[in-house]
């Protein structure tokens, strides 16, 4: 398959150089807004970023899960020896949480649960969330606060048990989507459940950048769906944290994630456009600075 075949949204890469192999995880675009029979996620992987072999079925809700649908971005991480896959799940009546799956057979999976339910707040609606491991090798939960609930976004984190399967004392705020100069309201329309209008917030990803530690995340900026960057003053997780003046990506697609390729180049992997269902993973190289990065 080619990237452009690959119908999904929010895109992962796991590089896994000793294999030669990138591999990709993402929701699954023709059934992730499914609220019942959700599909499950799927994986692939490649060579060159540009042929793809699968999909494999790295995650089906096995029998008694609590989350009939609703399973959104998926993300591939190494963790003292295991891969786990940290994903956003739903449920009617149940608030939506991000839960922590783990793999005994290497990155394709399969995935299976490590606890009874998410390790976010029981009664917050969160997603979207990714491990952060601190320069002690302890492990946090960073998620979203979701804007639905609370109408001005948030991203937060809340320490992880060793083993992942649970959290670890109270969230802590880490900033709000108004934080940001360049987010603007978004609104669903009648349409799609609404009217409701708020700010969002998507999709955090950490990296260092000359040691510095930044954050991707997203929301919704005068173009459309946008990808932005904040950066610790502490170059800890828990900041304080203070945002770009302006997207790194404002063409209508975000919810991304950096990796360097074998060759050495540095990789923004995205969706966009941000409309169902033309939505596609797309690979954009980044051009380092002394203090940033842009999109080349």
């Amino acid at each position: 398959m080619k990237i452009s075949d690959i119908h999904v949204r929010d895109p992962f890469v796991f590089p896994a150089p000793a294999e030669g192999r990138y591999y990709l995880c993402a929701s699954n675009g023709p059934t992730c807004w499914n609220a019942q029979g959700g599909l499950g996620f799927d994986g692939f992987w490649s060579t060159d970023l540009q042929d793809w072999t699968g999909p494999f079925p790295i995650f089906r809700p096995p029998v008694g899960f609590w989350s009939p649908g609703h399973y959104w971005a998926p993300e591939m991480h190494l963790f003292r020896g295991h891969f786990y896959l940290i994903a956003s799940f739903k449920a009617p009546g149940v608030c939506r949480g991000t839960q922590v799956l783990r793999s005994e057979s290497g990155p394709l999976g399969p995935y299976l649960p490590i606890s009874p339910g998410p390790q976010t707040p029981p009664t917050w609606e969160c997603l979207d969330g990714t491990l952060f491991v601190d320069d002690a090798g302890d492990p946090w939960l960073v998620f979203c606060h979701e804007w639905l609930q609370i109408v001005d976004g948030t991203i937060c984190a809340v320490r992880l048990s060793p083993d992942l399967t649970r959290a670890v004392g109270e969230p802590h705020l880490l900033f709000k989507a108004s934080a940001a100069p360049w987010v603007r309201d978004h609104t669903i329309p009648p349409e799609h459940g609404g009217p409701f209008t708020g700010k969002v917030t998507d999709g955090p990803y950490f990296f260092r950048h000359h040691g510095q530690l930044l954050m991707l995340w997203s929301s919704f900026c005068d173009t459309g769906y946008a990808l932005g960057l904040a950066r610790s003053s502490s170059d800890t997780v828990l900041g304080p944290w203070t945002q770009d003046p302006a997207p790194l990506y404002s063409r209508d697609g975000g919810h991304g994630m950096i990796f360097r390729t074998f060759d050495g180049r540095l990789m923004l992997t995205l969706h966009t456009p941000n409309t169902p269902p033309l939505e596609r993973p797309v690979f954009l190289p980044l051009r380092e600075t002394a203090d940033s990065i842009a999109v080349l």
